[in-house]
C-alpha cells in the first residue's frame, strides 16, 4: 500500500522544489520506482502471481481415495473410488491378489493427491454377494475342521489356524504355524480329495497366528493385533529397558510368545524425555551433595540420589548435574610433527639432534 505522504503541493509552487535533493520523496517516488520494476519484469502486467512461481507444488493426480482392508485389522488398501461416495462399513467388489474379493471401507472416500495409479472399485457388494461370501465363511470352517482331524490322526507337529475360499470357491488357502520344516504332501492330497479344490498350505509365524485367533492381553483388553495394528513394528528389549521395565518374560512377552507390541507405543517419548538424565550409576551433584544415581522417573523427570554418607532422596532433574571425571596429570604429549613430515626438535621448530649426520 501507499504511504499519505501529505497534501499535494500546488502547480507551479517554486521552480526548484522538484530538483530539491532533500525534498519530500516517499509515495511518489517510490511508487513510480516500484511500478517500473514491475514494468520490467513482466510488460504486460498479466502475471499476477508471479511471486508464486518459486513455490513447490504438491505432485500427484487428484483421485477419490477409499481405504479398504480384507480381514478384520488387517492391512488397508488405497483404491479409487472413481465417482462413488463411500462411508465407513460399506461392501465393496474389489480386485484383489486372490482376485475378486468383497472387502469393507475403513476409510471413507475423499479426494488427495496420489503418485500413482490406483486399482478401482469394481462396484458395491450386493446381497447375493454378502450372501455367497458367508457361504464360503461357512465352507472354510467346515475345512478348517477337517484339517485338525487329519493332523492329529497323522500327528504332524503343526496347529492349523485358518482356512481361506479364493478366487470364488476354486482354491483353497490353509495357514498353519509349526515350529519346525514339515513334510505336508499326503495331508494335502487328503484334503485335496475330501474338498474337491487345490488346496495351498502357507506357514505363518507366531505373530500372525496371535493376530488371527485373538485373545485377552495381560492388560485385560483384546489384542492390539487382531483390532487395530495393521501390520508388524520391529521390537527390541532396548523398548524395555528404556522404559524400566522389568526384563520378567513372563511381563514383557503378548501371548504370542513375543515381545509384546505395545513396547513401540511409547518408546520415542521414553527417548524423547530421556535425553537429559544421567545414567544409572553415574556420579551426580545435588544441593544435598554428592552422590549416585540410583533410580530414574523418566515421565516426571526426577531422579533417585545415593549418597555414601547412607540414604537416599528424590530430586527434580534440573537441579542435578552430572560429575565429569577427572582427567589424568603427567601425561607427556606427543611432539607435533613438521612442514617436513618430522617431529619438532627442544627449540619448538627444526630438527632434532642428529638429524643433520650422514647415513650409515
Amino acid at each position: 500500500m501507499l504511504r499519505d505522504s501529505g497534501p499535494t503541493p500546488a502547480a507551479g509552487a517554486g521552480a526548484g522544489a522538484g530538483d530539491d535533493d532533500d525534498g519530500d520523496d516517499d509515495a511518489p517516488v517510490v511508487f513510480k520506482t516500484f511500478h517500473a520494476d514491475r514494468e520490467a519484469a513482466d510488460p504486460d502486467q498479466d502475471e499476477v502471481f508471479a511471486q508464486l512461481d518459486d513455490v513447490p507444488y504438491a505432485s500427484g493426480m487428484l483421485t477419490n481415495v477409499v481405504g479398504v482392508n480384507f480381514r478384520e485389522a488387517g492391512k488397508i488398501y488405497d483404491y479409487d473410488a472413481q465417482g462413488e461416495a463411500y462411508q465407513r462399513g460399506d461392501h465393496v467388489l474389489c480386485d484383489f491378489e486372490q482376485g475378486v474379493s468383497i472387502g469393507r471401507v475403513v476409510i471413507a472416500s475423499a479426494r488427495r493427491l496420489v503418485a500413482g495409479e490406483l486399482p478401482r472399485i469394481l462396484s458395491r457388494a450386493t446381497a447375493a454377494d454378502l450372501a455367497a461370501e458367508r457361504a464360503f465363511d461357512d465352507r472354510a470352517a467346515e475345512a478348517l475342521r477337517f484339517a485338525r482331524e487329519r493332523t492329529r490322526e497323522r500327528r504332524l507337529p503343526i496347529k492349523m489356524v485358518r482356512c481361506d475360499y479364493i478366487h470364488k470357491g476354486q482354491k483353497v488357502l490353509v495357514y498353519f504355524a509349526s515350529e519346525d520344516r514339515v513334510d505336508f504332501r499326503d495331508l494335502v492330497k487328503e484334503l485335496t480329495t475330501r474338498l474337491r479344490v487345490r488346496v495351498e498350505l502357507r506357514q505363518i509365524g507366531a505373530r500372525d497366528e496371535a493376530k488371527i485367533v485373538g485373545g485377552i492381553g495381560s492388560c485385560g483388553r483384546e489384542l492390539c493385533c487382531s483390532t487395530f495394528l495393521p501390520r508388524f513394528e520391529p521390537v527390541s528389549i532396548k523398548h524395555a529397558k528404556e522404559q524400566n521395565l522389568p526384563l520378567n518374560p513372563s511381563k514383557v512377552t503378548g501371548q504370542c510368545g513375543r515381545l509384546k507390541c505395545c513396547l513401540v507405543y511409547e518408546a520415542s517419548t521414553y527417548r524423547e524425555l530421556g535425553k537429559g538424565l544421567p545414567k544409572l550409576g553415574k556420579r551426580v551433584t545435588t544441593p544435598a551433595g554428592e552422590g549416585k544415581v540410583a533410580e530414574l522417573d523418566v515421565l516426571r523427570q526426577r531422579v533417585r540420589v545415593w549418597f555414601e554418607e547412607g540414604g537416599s532422596q528424590v530430586f527434580p532433574a534440573n537441579v542435578v548435574a552430572r560429575v565429569d571425571p577427572p582427567q589424568p596429570q603427567g601425561r607427556r604429549r606427543d611432539p607435533e610433527p613438521d612442514d617436513d613430515g618430522g617431529a619438532a626438535g627442544p627449540g619448538g621448530a627444526g630438527p632434532l639432534p642428529g638429524d643433520d649426520l650422514p647415513p650409515a
